[in-house]
């Protein structure tokens, strides 16, 4: 499937689409390249603005809070991927040659999406930006609550109920890898009941999966 297919929008400026789907990566074979970093930065304002007006009107009797948490999910890197995955969309992207396939939740196709709504916005405005929202469907996840899908959020929400309550607490323990492909090793503990590591490409994503994996440990004890 081409791009516009994809996207549901035909960029009058073809250079921009190019731009959003360059990968950082891409720049190692090829300097000169310009990647998809500063869209991101855009597009991850002009989605939050997308997904903030789209809850707010479609949720007329939810309070701010629970809206936080819709709006989370969202946006969140594993909604964007889950998105792009379904469109086809990793396909597309430019990379380095020779690269391995991308993890399903890799942030590189998370920032890709943000970096084609920030496109998006600077050729046609908002109304391009929201054609490409709605058309990856990324209101999929807008009734996950707070804790859903967020261990790290139902994690804490668990130990402050304990007593007395008490707040998980997350050490980087390795960078190995590349500079460009780092792997981040990530310790949870809680003081009383035990600790739990994850590893994955991105820092935020190894705290998610040490949570995970502590809250699994937790709901195996308590069924004991």
């Amino acid at each position: 499937m081409s791009a516009a297919e994809i996207l549901g929008y035909r960029f009058a400026d073809a250079a921009l689409l190019d731009e959003a789907l360059t990968t950082p990566s891409f720049r190692m074979t090829t300097p000169e390249a310009r990647d998809n970093q500063r869209l991101e930065f855009l597009g991850d304002a002009v989605l939050g603005l997308l997904a903030t007006d789209w809850l707010y009107t479609h949720n007329p009797a939810s309070k701010e809070g629970e809206l936080t948490g819709n709006r989370q999910h969202m946006v969140s890197t594993a909604a964007l991927c889950g998105a792009a995955a379904k469109a086809g969309l990793p396909a597309l992207l430019k990379r380095n040659k020779g690269a391995k396939e991308l993890p399903h939740n890799s942030k590189t196709i998370a920032d890709a999406v943000e970096a084609l709504i920030g496109a998006a916005w600077l050729d046609g405005g908002m109304a391009a930006a929201r054609t490409i929202f709605d058309n990856l469907a990324l209101t999929d996840n807008s009734s996950l609550g707070e804790l859903d899908g967020n261990p790290k959020s139902a994690l804490q929400h668990v130990t402050q109920a304990l007593h007395p309550p008490r707040m998980p607490s997350y050490k980087l323990l390795n960078v190995a890898g590349t500079s460009d492909k780092p792997i981040f090793t990530v310790e949870v503990s809680v003081d009383g009941i035990g600790s739990a590591c994850g590893v994955s490409g991105s820092r935020k994503n190894a705290e998610a999966q040490a949570a995970e994996k502590l809250l699994a440990a937790l709901n195996s004890n308590s069924g004991k």
